[in-house]
């Protein structure tokens, strides 16, 4: 049987956080999975794949992002940064010091690799706690290789300062809107094709190579805009580790279809042929 509870954690910035386990109760557990969404997102992109890995006997656990799901809404502004260094630490802290667990595998959907990503760079300790990363569709700097994509993310930006954030639910986009603040850094990191903090004092695409967990990068060819697949490549690529793998699922590949950029996570054909290919990563990087 398939439970979900929630438990709420207090960030060093006092901020209160959601976090979600899914587990099974007819089953000893495997191992253990963090999961997390990104922007305009909460945890139900991630839950059918959480459901999946419970059924197998995995525990999940879900970080819902400050000011989205059931966290805490908040007055002050916060970035991807923020999410990287105040809340997945929060959560990486009471996993291993609280709850004691020896290891885990991380899955991720869009700017939760990128905020998974900023943080290991800050903290290399975790690197052998690790066993494996997924991060679907996911780039911070190669979503403007294309001079439309430019153009595009260009108006974006504008356009969000002019209103001060990005009306999500009425485009569309997922259920939670962003600032303008928030999402200056994607648009930012996209123009300049930079990866770099806040203060510009450090520079993130630089030490990616210090992140040596195995990598497993899923990018679809229908995703042309977020997180194209040039971008998702750049982004592996500056990895720079043997055993991670890149894969691009399109119709031309032979895949069920050319996913978008929630339906790569969630839906039923990626039930069908992606989530057990994360199965046999999470399987392979055992330890």
């Amino acid at each position: 049987m398939i439970s979900k509870n929630i438990t709420f954690l207090k960030t060093s910035d006092k901020e209160k956080i959601a976090l979600w386990k899914i587990s099974n109760s007819e089953k000893n557990i495997i191992d253990n999975i963090f999961l997390t969404h990104g922007t305009f997102s909460n945890k139900n992109i991630c839950l059918g794949i959480a459901n999946y890995f419970a059924k197998q006997g995995y525990c999940c656990y879900i970080l819902e992002w400050r000011n989205h799901g059931k966290s805490t809404s908040v007055k002050t502004r916060f970035n991807f940064e923020t999410i990287a260094l105040y809340d997945i630490n929060t959560v990486f802290s009471y996993l291993f010091e609280d709850l004691k667990l020896k290891s885990i595998h991380c899955i991720t959907h869009s700017g939760g690799g990128i905020a998974l990503s900023m943080f290991l760079m800050k903290h290399t300790i975790y690197n052998h706690k690790i066993n494996s990363i997924t991060i679907f569709a996911c780039q911070a700097f190669g979503a403007a290789t294309l001079r439309k994509n430019k153009i595009k993310i260009l108006l974006s930006k504008y356009l969000t300062l002019l209103i001060g954030y990005i009306p999500a639910k009425k485009i569309r986009l997922g259920p939670h809107n962003e600032s303008y603040y928030t999402m200056k850094q994607w648009f930012d990191w996209n123009l300049k094709k930079k990866f770099v903090s806040t203060d510009k004092k450090f520079d993130y695409k630089i030490n990616m190579v210090n992140v040596k967990t195995p990598i497993y990068s899923i990018s679809s060819k229908g995703d042309t805009f977020i997180a194209p697949s040039i971008g998702c490549k750049m982004f592996f690529e500056s990895f720079n580790n043997p055993d991670n793998v890149f894969k691009v699922y399109s119709t031309d590949n032979g895949d069920l279809e050319n996913y978008d950029h929630s339906r790569i996570i969630m839906s039923r054909n990626s039930a069908k042929e992606i989530w057990p290919s994360v199965l046999k990563w999470v399987e392979k990087n055992k330890r």
